[in-house]
């Protein structure tokens, strides 16, 4: 599980509904059905008329990834791998990764060690695994879409709830009390709709875009490597340019250590 999207959404709801209690507000006014439809339904229904069905169809694979902690390749383990491979291809060849490549678990890199063993030049090597990451970004991009757009409406429909409670409330009129508790109970749907946009979608959204990111930025990585690596560069060489994708903290933790002829 990811830690922090647990902790940070439980931090989220006790900082929000402590502080409702704390102004004096009871929870139990929160419960307003008509809101709840309103928001959660409307949103829902938006989402699904402005996003297609194959990113919608995406969306439960999307909460694993924001709740998951699916391990994917660091910066460290694929440049680790990377000057393993060139070291061996140094001594024995380029034919001789070959072998290794039923032990390679990040199937990005595996492509590219492939193609290195099939004599593939170092340029199509590039554009091939290049393309490959434009389109992986292309889909990351649609389904955090989704999570972008549900935070744009929920919002919006939270002020037309609002509206609606307040054209209900004033059949109320004559009824200072009834009016009261009407008016109340009309706002309720703008605090469900901004609580849901800025606190769950938007988030999530962002959540989404960060890891794609993280693991985008490892693909550039390995990128470099094999066209290095395909080039004939020497392994030493090839781990000081790698290790500028490293923070200063990680590149001396690194250079500590061996590598390289």
């Amino acid at each position: 599980m990811d830690l922090a999207t647990i902790v940070g959404i439980i931090l989220a709801f006790v900082g929000v509904f402590v502080g409702m209690i704390m102004k004096g507000v009871s929870p139990s006014a929160l419960v307003v059905p008509a809101a709840i439809l309103i928001i959660f339904v409307g949103t829902f229904g938006a989402v699904g008329i402005a996003s297609p069905g194959r990113n919608l169809k995406n969306v439960p694979k999307m909460f694993g990834v924001i709740f998951g902690n699916k391990k994917h390749t660091t910066n460290e383990e694929a440049i680790e791998q990377l000057i393993k491979f060139a070291e061996i291809a140094r001594r024995e060849g380029l034919l001789a990764l070959e072998k290794l490549t039923n032990e390679i678990q990040d199937t990005f890199l595996k492509r590219g060690v492939i193609m290195i063993n099939d004599g593939v030049s170092a340029e199509f090597i590039e554009e091939a695994l290049l393309e490959d990451i434009y389109a992986t970004e292309e889909r990351h991009a649609a389904n955090a879409q989704v999570f972008t757009q549900a935070g744009t409406y929920a919002p919006t429909l939270g002020v037309l709830g609002a509206v609606v409670g307040l054209i209900a409330a004033l059949g109320h009129i004559d009824d200072i009390e009834l009016l009261g508790h009407a008016i109340a109970a009309a706002f309720v749907a703008t605090v469900f709709g901004i609580f849901t946009g800025y606190v769950l979608w938007h988030p999530f959204a962002n959540k989404l875009k960060q890891k794609s990111k993280i693991e985008m930025e490892t693909r550039y990585l390995i990128i470099k490597g094999l066209v290095a690596m395909q080039n004939g560069e020497n392994p030493r060489i090839l781990k000081e340019k790698l290790l500028s994708y490293l923070s200063v903290g990680e590149r001396n933790k690194m250079s500590s250590g061996g590598g390289g002829e």
